[in-house]
């Protein structure tokens, strides 16, 4: 069995309820999953994408980090071509400053996924390709080791010691490696690629001041339930909302899953359903505890990072208790780093 679980919380919307909802929903959740045992908890940052609401991570965050007290926070991840080297590190100086000992600074290298929004942030699709540049950059501000501004100190950041993830895939892993950083990568849906991803990764990595060994954390939905077809509805709302996004060009709030279960589909709509339905990790207590050994053996991760969405509030609390349950979490938070 992986020795951590996590959670990553995009604070989704729900139709009929305001964003703001959202965020509160996220908050709430993170006091869940601290009581639960749950090492750390992420939030995500999106733009101008109508289901959801996690637009500023690090705010977000701080929100979260105030209404907990043990469990780890951070993010998955603030999108480091979206913004300057100087400033990420002055915004986590902040959080670790208040929060000393529970931030984690996971970093990401997507822009904006339209034209419009790329444009609105002043990026491109080239901004990626700087990644890894922003993120020696950026280590160097917490690490006071940057030399390209002498007079310049990100404070109060500098010296923090907050620790940094890479999400990545395929070359991104490679970064990680290089940067001798610990890996988030997902999803679990292609297990077999996620697991030649982490293999690629442990054997080109270079051990650093920050870290000797590698660390992996996979990332994945789950959805555990009483019966099979409860744990299935849990996925429904996100399954559909992923379809009509690829179909309709729109990514919309979440809805019950007995209306998506109700409606005509086109044909090409419900084959995508269909398809986003699949490869999850899912089922009872018993089959989830069988399918995160196979994860385990497969990969050989150090954590795992769920990512589960759906509209009906109650089941997603109870199957991260259930998944709590099965990965035999301690109540009363995480310890330690990675």
């Amino acid at each position: 069995m992986i020795r951590k679980v996590s959670i990553l919380d995009r604070s989704r919307t729900r139709e009929g309820h305001p964003a703001p909802d959202a965020l509160r929903d996220t908050v709430e959740l993170a006091r869940a999953a601290e009581e639960l045992g749950y090492h750390r908890f992420w939030v995500s940052e999106h733009h101008s994408v109508p289901g959801v609401a996690g637009s500023a991570p690090t705010v977000l965050a701080a929100a979260v980090a105030a209404a907990t007290a043990r469990i780890r926070v951070g993010t998955g991840g603030v999108m480091l071509p979206n913004h300057q080297p100087l400033v990420v590190a002055e915004q986590f100086g902040v959080l670790e400053s208040l929060f000393p000992g529970r931030i984690d600074m996971g970093l990401g290298r997507s822009v904006g996924f339209t034209n419009g929004i790329r444009r609105a942030l002043g990026r491109d699709t080239g901004d990626a390709d700087r990644f890894e540049e922003q993120l020696t950059e950026l280590l160097g501000w917490l690490d006071g080791t940057q030399r390209a501004h002498p007079e310049v100190h990100a404070r109060p950041a500098e010296g923090l010691g907050v620790p940094a993830y890479v999400l990545a895939t395929g070359e991104g892993a490679g970064i990680a490696a290089r940067a001798g950083l610990p890996l988030v990568v997902g999803d679990l849906r292609t297990r077999g690629r996620v697991a030649e991803i982490v293999e690629t990764y442990r054997k080109e990595f270079r051990p650093s001041a920050r870290h000797t060994e590698p660390y992996v954390v996979v990332s994945g939905t789950v959805a555990v339930a009483a019966t099979a077809e409860d744990a299935r509805r849990i996925l429904v709302p996100e399954a559909w909302s992923l379809a009509y996004s690829r179909t309709r060009g729109s990514f919309p709030p979440l809805r019950p899953a007995e209306e998506i279960e109700a409606m005509e589909m086109a044909p090409k709509e419900r084959e995508l359903y269909e398809g986003a339905l699949t490869g999850h990790i899912r089922g009872t207590e018993e089959r989830v505890a069988a399918q995160l050994s196979e994860v385990a053996e497969e990969t050989g991760a150090d954590e795992l990072l769920v990512t589960t969405s759906t509209y009906d509030r109650t089941a997603l609390l109870d199957s991260f208790e259930r998944l709590a349950r099965v990965a035999g979490l301690r109540t009363g938070g995480a310890e330690g780093r990675p």
